[in-house]
């Protein structure tokens, strides 16, 4: 069987972090095994707490994880600071990691900053260049190409300028803020191709982006090509939405396990 690990931070409602990841590797048939780096207390309303995972506790979690079951692919959600990052990093080079979709999560889509500026230049610094593949929203995009981004030619161009900066291969996620439908644009390692779907109108869209990049981190675990790893990922994500799971008061999980239902 095909193998996966996120290595990220977890969600006590389980629709994001590493819930949503170990539901979507399991849901698109790959084994999940997981590195938590750090404890929230959150529902569908908002986080309302954060523990922090000390960095000596994750280099353990990765070296039980590598030299016992080691991933076909990793994925990569929030890692908090400057200290798990350069520890994850160090890991995945000594490791040899292949496969590894880093999910960017340092601005959210509102806009708001979630990670201290030294911890996004270690984020850029040290972790991107061990990635196979980035998978950042419109602010993050913005971040990592050091531009603004208004039209669908300037994510084009970010994407571009994000390629060339890193190395790795770039999704920038669209979603609603360029354009009605959801683009997302994948550059890099000879593609250039927009993938499009249907707006889904509804609110329960917590841990979209977690998803995503485990269902493309499972496809490349399964060797699909990464266009074809994109693909199958917006598949999945689309058919989640469209299920509209309504659970909690707030903004609420997708449906992780709508294919079994």
């Amino acid at each position: 069987m095909n193998t996966a690990l996120t290595i990220a931070g977890s969600d006590s409602c389980g629709g994001a972090g590493i819930q949503a990841d170990i539901k979507t590797m399991t849901a698109m048939g790959v084994y999940a095994s997981c590195c938590i780096c750090a404890l929230t207390a959150q529902n569908t309303t908002g986080v309302q707490a954060i523990l922090e995972v000390e960095e000596d506790f994750v280099i353990k979690q990765l070296d039980s994880v590598f030299t016992d079951i080691f991933p076909d692919a990793v994925k990569i959600g929030m890692l908090s600071n400057s200290k798990i990052i350069k520890a994850v990093s160090d890991r995945l080079a000594y490791y040899n990691a292949k496969n590894v979709v880093v999910d960017p999560v340092m601005v959210s889509t509102s806009g708001h900053k979630l990670m201290a500026d030294e911890a996004i230049t270690t984020l850029q610094n040290e972790l991107l260049k061990e990635g196979t593949v980035t998978t950042p929203n419109i602010p993050e995009a913005e971040v990592l190409s050091s531009m603004k981004i208004l039209t669908s030619d300037d994510m084009v161009n970010a994407a571009k300028l994000i390629h060339e900066r890193f190395g790795c291969i770039v999704l920038v996620k669209g979603g609603h803020d360029i354009e009605a439908t959801a683009r997302d644009y994948l550059y890099g390692e000879g593609v250039s191709r927009w993938y499009e779907s249907k707006r889904v109108d509804t609110d329960n869209t917590h841990g979209t982006g977690c998803t995503l990049s485990s269902a493309i981190a499972s496809g490349l675990a399964k060797g699909e090509d990464i266009e074809t790893a994109v693909l199958h990922a917006k598949e999945y994500i689309q058919g989640a939405l469209e299920a509209n799971l309504d659970l909690g008061k707030g903004n609420g999980p997708i449906d992780h396990l709508f294919r079994i239902k």
